[in-house]
C-alpha cells in the first residue's frame, strides 16, 4: 500500500506541475487565410463550414476551449493542430505548388468523402463541426471545382 500512495503523490506533483509549463498556442493575428480564401472562393456556406470544422486544425489560427487550460489536455489537444497542420495548413497556401494545392485539394475531398475529417475525437466536443451529408457533398463539390484553377495551372504552354 505504500508504494501505491507514493506513485499516486509522484502522479499528483507531475500533473501539477505540468500546469505551469503550457504548449504555446497557435493564434495569428493577421488573416491567415486570406491567400486560401481568395484563391478557392468559397462561397460564404462553404467559409463558415470550414470555419467550424476545419480551421481550428488546419491554419495558423486556433480557436481554443475552455478546457484547453488543463494539462494534459493542453498537450493532446496541440499535438492534434501541429499533426493536422502538417497534413495541411491552409495558413500556408501561398507556399505550395499548384502541383501541391491539386494534390491537398484531392486528399480533402478523399477525407471528407469517407468521413475521416473533422476528427471523431474533434467533433465530440465541437458538436457544430459535424458534417451533414449535404455539407459534405457541398464542401466536395467546392473542392472539386477549385482543383480545376490548379490543375489548369499545371498544363504545360
Amino acid at each position: 500500500m505504500k508504494i501505491a500512495k507514493k506513485i499516486a503523490i509522484a502522479l499528483l506533483v507531475i500533473l501539477v506541475g505540468m500546469q505551469f509549463y503550457r504548449p504555446e498556442k497557435n493564434t495569428a493575428s493577421e488573416d491567415y487565410v486570406a491567400v486560401f480564401e481568395k484563391e478557392t472562393q468559397p462561397t460564404e456556406e462553404i467559409r463558415q463550414i470550414l470555419e467550424t470544422a476545419c480551421y481550428d486544425c488546419h491554419t495558423a489560427n486556433t480557436r481554443y476551449p475552455w478546457y484547453n487550460n488543463i494539462a494534459p489536455v493542453s498537450y493532446w489537444i496541440d499535438h492534434h493542430i501541429e499533426e493536422g497542420k502538417e497534413h495541411l495548413d491552409f495558413s500556408e497556401w501561398e507556399n505550395y505548388s499548384a502541383k501541391k494545392k491539386d494534390h491537398k485539394l484531392e486528399e480533402f475531398i478523399e477525407y471528407v468523402e469517407n468521413g475521416e475529417m473533422p476528427l471523431k475525437e474533434y467533433t465530440w466536443t465541437h458538436t457544430d463541426a459535424r458534417l451533414s451529408e449535404e455539407q459534405k457533398k457541398a464542401l466536395i463539390d467546392w473542392a472539386q471545382k477549385a482543383r480545376e484553377l490548379y490543375q489548369v495551372a499545371q498544363i504545360p504552354n
